[in-house]
């Protein structure tokens, strides 16, 4: 999977579609991404005693990584990536500019 925690990205298909934000988790094993602020969900919470009250809790849910693209650093617009091999070590470039991401 050629998308990291901390990468720009905009989604491409689904209900988000066109919205964009920042990874805050990468799941490479089932190919997820979860995005701050995109693909929230609710979730109700039962209180437990006295401890802790009932409420509502918005989530930002896992979506699959085909649905988003990264963006170019250089004109925002959404790109692919190419890897490069330079001194052994990995480097993701931007298709569209050749910037280093």
């Amino acid at each position: 999977m050629k998308i990291k925690k901390g990468d720009k990205v905009i989604v491409i298909a689904g209900k988000s579609r066109g919205e964009t934000g920042t990874v805050v988790r990468a799941l490479p094993k089932d190919d997820l991404v979860v995005i701050d602020g995109i693909n929230i969900m609710k979730k109700h919470r039962r209180a437990t005693g006295r401890s802790r009250s009932g409420q509502i809790i918005e989530k930002a849910m896992p979506i699959h990584a085909s649905n988003v693209m990264l963006l170019d650093p250089k004109s925002g617009k959404p790109t692919r990536i190419k890897i490069e091999r330079k001194d052994g070590k990995r480097q993701r470039l931007a298709a569209k500019s050749g910037q280093t991401i």
